[in-house]
């Protein structure tokens, strides 16, 4: 792993906060008597996604310390598990859809679309670990816009579009701060420069249609 990003590993972890606050009281506040609203689906797609967070997390750490035959192992899971995760989206696109607010749909197809791209151009690169690590890297930072998104109305009182605007802004200084990390140890950005491009799309589309 490069010297630079040999604590990536510790770093992902906060995405276990963000997601406990980002999802607190929608979901974790009501365990173990969920009300009505929360299905089977929902439960599904928690679960799968927690196993893609920690798989997120856990990957990075194995290399760190140089675990590399149960990092591939767990590498060929994720080609099940993704697809699943993936899946679980569905049930939840569909009932947006059907709702009162069917452009909300619009966040979880949007997200889904940068998932996709980044894991796929992951598994392409896997033989050049500096792309695949990248990219793997930009499919966390996509995990960011759920939490981030859910923060701001529920715990903090802002305006959903102004959540979302910010929450773009953080993930910009991500991706500049990692820009700005390649350039000074002279390593190869550009997969930083397309998930930038990618987010940018993704707040034009969200402006335009909020």
């Amino acid at each position: 792993m490069e010297k630079a990003y040999k604590n990536t590993g510790y770093f992902m972890l906060l995405l276990i906060p963000l997601v406990i606050l980002g999802f607190y009281k929608t979901y974790f506040s009501q365990f173990p008597d969920f009300n009505e609203k929360i299905t089977l689906f929902h439960h599904l797609h928690a679960a799968i996604a927690s196993v893609w967070i920690l798989t997120l997390i856990s990957q990075p750490l194995l290399i760190r310390y140089k675990k590399y035959k149960i990092h591939k192992i767990i590498g060929k899971f994720t080609y099940a598990i993704f697809p699943l995760l993936i899946l679980s989206f569905v049930p939840m696109i569909l009932r947006n859809l059907n709702s009162d607010n069917p452009l909300n749909a619009f966040f979880p197809i949007a997200d889904c679309t940068l998932l996709i791209l980044l894991y796929l151009l992951a598994v392409y690169n896997k033989k050049n670990t500096p792309k695949h690590m990248r990219y793997m890297i930009g499919a966390a930072i996509v995990f960011l816009g759920p939490t981030i998104g859910r923060i701001g109305p529920i715990l903090i009182g802002l305006s959903e579009k102004v959540t979302q605007n910010i929450q773009y802004g953080i993930i910009y200084l991500i991706l500049l701060g990692l820009i700005l990390l390649d350039r000074k140890h002279g390593k190869k950005f550009r997969p930083y420069v397309l998930i930038f491009a990618g987010y940018i799309v993704h707040q034009i589309t969200f402006n335009l249609i909020f």
